[in-house]
This record gives C-alpha cells, sequence and structure tokens, in this order.
C-alpha cells in the first residue's frame, strides 16, 4: 500500500515506490521467512546426520578390526 501511494503521489515516483516495496516490503518478509524456517532446517539437518551416522558401515561388512590395507612385500628364498 506504501509503494502505490508512493507511486501515485504527485511528490512520488516510480522509482520509490520500488525502493519503498523492496525496504519496506520484501526484505523484511525474507528475514521473517528464514527465521521461521529455522527449525525445519536443523530439523532436517538432524535427520541427514542421523542418516549418514546409521549408513557409516564398515566397507566389508564385518565387526572385526581392519587390517592392513597393502599386503606385505614377499622376500624371495
Amino acid at each position: 500500500m506504501m509503494a502505490l501511494v508512493e507511486a501515485t503521489s504527485s511528490n512520488g515516483s516510480v522509482l520509490g515506490a520500488v525502493f519503498t516495496f523492496v525496504l519496506y516490503g520484501a526484505v523484511p518478509l525474507a528475514i521473517v521467512m528464514y527465521l521461521l524456517g529455522t527449525p525445519a532446517r536443523r530439523r532436517a539437518q538432524r535427520a541427514a546426520d542421523a542418516a549418514a551416522a546409521r549408513s557409516a558401515a564398515p566397507p566389508d561388512g564385518g565387526d572385526h578390526a581392519a587390517g592392513d590395507a597393502v599386503a606385505p612385500e614377499r622376500k624371495e628364498p
């Protein structure tokens, strides 16, 4: 409404109306929406962390300790 009045008044301009809309309408709304979305983002991050923790199984599927990744070099007799 403020932007409409700014655009149609005799002292106002369309550029002033655009700035009024952005600074008094769009930016505050974006901040409020970001703050209201914080709990949902936290829940999603916790769910992703829990899924990553559940899927962190050993590559061979066993519960034993990992051995050497490279076999030792044998000497010729």
